[in-house]
């Protein structure tokens, strides 16, 4: 489960595009954010995506990706050209291909490898579509298959588009838009698959007198309830519709750490067994499986696109740090695994994140108000070197990360400090042994 958002220029602060958007995966899905550089590839060649091979280009433009580490492709990313895409899973009624094939997060870097625009990054995805269809396993430990959904921007538009099979819709943004694990597509769009309506009437999904709307004929009723879509695009619609017109980075950042409606002083990750939220918080059962492994806002401009990332989960305990596709990442380290790894970054940061959910309410206030004084710094950082040369840049991208290496150790030995004062509850605490075991992260 995933939510993406985006505001234009007229209702943005900045008068710049603003993205964000929430990785929700499994628990133990570690996620990776690395940048690709541009590459010529000679002729007949191929390029091998999750599963299959595809004809590769003859130019490829730098890309920074946010990936599940297993997978090719990426649930965000954005190439040099200013290009910036983020996916959903959509359950549909159109039966999955459970063959190997591409899956939604192969379009997207495919998309931004070959796209100089937004539309034409659009036009790349529902080609590929059209001709290889979407099918593949996208589960880490359970398989999982469905149909995806794409909030697409540069920096004078974006695109929604909405996939079922081969099928596909997709409407221009107005102002702001946010997308969830639902179609919003009803009966107008910009774009469209040529029988979009007529493979639908033809299954009965539509009625012979009836208005075709997208969303109500080709959504897949179960799933699409359980996965808390409509709540969560409203609480991100909700955030964007408040703040229009002062939308700013800090605006994107609160949205995606939302957990509802509720105060936060309410909000507990173990209050229910159902339900989920933007900031997504696994929980026992069935229906909360999904977990935010990764999060990403981002301003498009022409010149030098910002881009801010956790490369960590839950966005409530974790830090956005800034990064230019041009000045790069900070020194490498290994790449996360499913498997508890204290040399990286997302697992220091996962061994934190569920010591905080052991006492959350209480826990969460050791040291959220630095994080946010953190953030305020590196954004005021960033504003200050955003004409630098790349030299410069990079320094103030890994000054950032190290800043949070050396806090994220400050507040895991704070919170391991702190006594438990209300214990989740025992089947949320049972749920998250399982997790760390088959982690092998024993020590919390």
């Amino acid at each position: 489960m995933c939510d993406t958002l985006v505001a234009m220029p007229e209702v943005t602060g900045s008068g710049k595009v603003l993205f964000a958007k929430n990785s929700d995966r499994n628990p133990n899905e570690a996620h990776e954010v690395i940048i690709f550089p541009a590459a010529d590839h000679g002729k007949a060649k191929t390029v091998k995506c999750t599963y299959v091979e595809i004809p590769q280009v003859a130019h490829t433009f730098s890309v920074l990706l946010a990936k599940p580490f297993w997978i090719w492709g990426a649930e965000m990313g954005a190439n040099e050209k200013g290009v910036v895409i983020g996916n959903e899973a959509l359950f549909t009624r159109v039966r999955h291909e459970k063959v190997p094939g591409l899956i939604g997060m192969d379009f997207l870097r495919l998309a931004l490898e070959r796209a100089e625009t937004a539309i034409q990054a659009l036009e790349i995805i529902t080609e590929l579509l059209e001709q290889y269809g979407q099918g593949g396993n996208c589960g880490f430990r359970e398989p999982l298959y469905y149909d995806n959904s794409f909030l697409i921007a540069d920096p004078k538009e974006a695109w929604v588009l909405e996939t079922a099979g081969y099928q596909w819709a997709a409407v221009k943004v107005k102002n702001y838009y946010a997308i969830s694990n639902i179609i919003t597509i009803q009966s107008e769009w910009d774009l469209a698959s040529k029988d979009l309506e007529t493979y639908a009437r033809d299954r009965g999904w539509c009625k012979k007198n009836e208005t075709f709307n997208f969303q109500k004929c080709y959504s897949e009723p179960i799933y699409s309830t359980f996965a808390a879509g409509t709540h969560r695009r409203a609480c991100s619609m909700d955030v964007l519709r408040q703040h229009r017109g002062q939308i700013t980075e800090k605006t994107l950042m609160s949205a995606l750490r939302s957990h509802g409606f509720l105060p936060d002083k309410d909000w507990r990750p173990d209050r229910s067994l159902f339900g989920a939220e933007v900031c997504m918080h696994a929980g026992f059962g069935p229906v909360r499986i999904s977990h935010t492994t990764g999060s990403m806002v981002s301003e498009i401009t022409h010149e030098r696109s910002t881009h801010w990332i956790t490369a960590t989960s839950t966005p409530c305990t974790a830090i956005f740090k800034p990064v230019w596709i041009d000045s790069g990442l900070p020194e490498s380290e290994p790449s996360p695994t499913g498997t508890y790894d204290g040399t990286t970054l997302w697992w220091l940061h996962e061994k934190f994140q569920r010591l905080v959910s052991q006492d959350y309410n209480h826990r969460i206030r050791l040291f959220s108000q630095e994080r946010d004084r953190l953030e305020d710094e590196s954004i005021f950082q960033v504003k200050e070197h955003i004409l630098a040369d790349t030299k410069d840049r990079r320094q103030v991208t890994e000054n950032c990360f190290q800043q949070a290496r050396k806090y994220l150790s400050v507040w895991t030995d704070r919170v391991r400090a702190e006594p438990v004062k209300q214990p989740a509850a025992f089947y949320y605490s049972f749920a998250w042994r399982a997790h760390n075991k088959a982690a092998k992260l024993y020590d919390l």
